[in-house]
């Protein structure tokens, strides 16, 4: 990797992604560590060498096509064919109409009892 691609903004996240290889069949689950205009770097189970030609779908983003750019263990850099937003993948699919935390609501209309299918004891 040159020195000079090192220099180009990246925004450090986590998201899951599915990666095609090309050759093999199916699709692969990957964390995506870090994403930028040209590219991003990708951890997971996969076996993939330096030059392959994959396919990334990420969220709001949809199917990007790119090769392998550095082999790393168990991570691996994709320099993308085609420029990217990254910041759409931080975008939240379906916002939730509530915005309070889950674990703050009041759950108690889920829970309480319908006092009509009770039976008296």
């Amino acid at each position: 990797m040159t020195e000079e691609n090192r220099q180009i903004a990246r925004d450090s996240l986590f998201l899951m992604a599915d990666l095609r290889v090309d050759g093999l069949d199916g699709e692969n689950r990957i964390k995506v560590r870090n994403l930028s205009p040209g590219g991003m770097m990708g951890e997971g189970m996969v076996r993939v060498v330096r030059g392959t030609a994959v396919k990334v779908n990420i969220r709001n983003i949809g199917w990007v096509p790119g090769s392998i750019a550095w082999v790393q263990d168990n991570r691996f850099g994709v320099a993308f064919g085609v420029e990217i937003d990254p910041k759409l993948a931080r975008v939240v699919v379906n916002a939730a109409e509530d915005a309070t935390p889950r674990f703050v609501r009041n759950h108690e209309a889920l829970y309480s009892p319908d006092t009509a299918a009770l039976r008296k004891i």
